[in-house]
């Protein structure tokens, strides 16, 4: 249960990091642009698993922390992709550098997904919990799972 938590969330970051590096450099209009995207991305998708799981009232201190880990996670990967598109060309040491940061900062806002779901997933009632498991199964080839 937990690596497929895992999966999931990692998506979920990666997926709104690589939505913040589709602004050019030169385009700083396109660059605030791509990240109200990213940010409204983020929203949807907090908004979209609330609805998903049917949380309650009575679950939204745990909802509440677990969507601000979301964002956190979301600014911080954005933020590193977006310096690194800044910083444009470099060495092969410093790719490898700023990507090994950038994985770093994955792992650690992993973390802090997996530690903020934990409570909120074990205040889910039954159905919830069930609603939990398939929205956020992954099948090992990284696809979605569809039943």
């Amino acid at each position: 249960m937990k690596k497929a938590l895992v999966i999931l969330a990692s998506a979920l970051a990666m997926s709104g990091a690589f939505a913040q590096t589709a602004a050019p450099a030169s385009a700083p209009a396109a660059a605030a642009a791509s990240a109200g995207k990213h940010e409204r991305n983020v929203e949807d998708r907090i908004a979209y698993l609330h609805s998903q799981l049917k949380i309650t009232p009575a679950q939204d201190p745990q909802w509440s922390t677990f969507a601000d880990v979301m964002r956190s996670n979301a600014q911080t990967m954005g933020d590193l992709f977006k310096q690194r598109q800044q910083e444009g060309a470099q060495s092969a040491i410093d790719d490898m550098k700023q990507y090994s940061a950038i994985a770093q900062a994955h792992a650690d806002g992993m973390k802090k997904l997996v530690d903020a779901f934990e409570p909120l997933y074990n205040s889910l009632s039954p159905d919830q919990k069930k609603l939990a498991d398939q929205t956020f199964h992954r099948s090992p080839g990284g696809g979605k799972k569809h039943k």
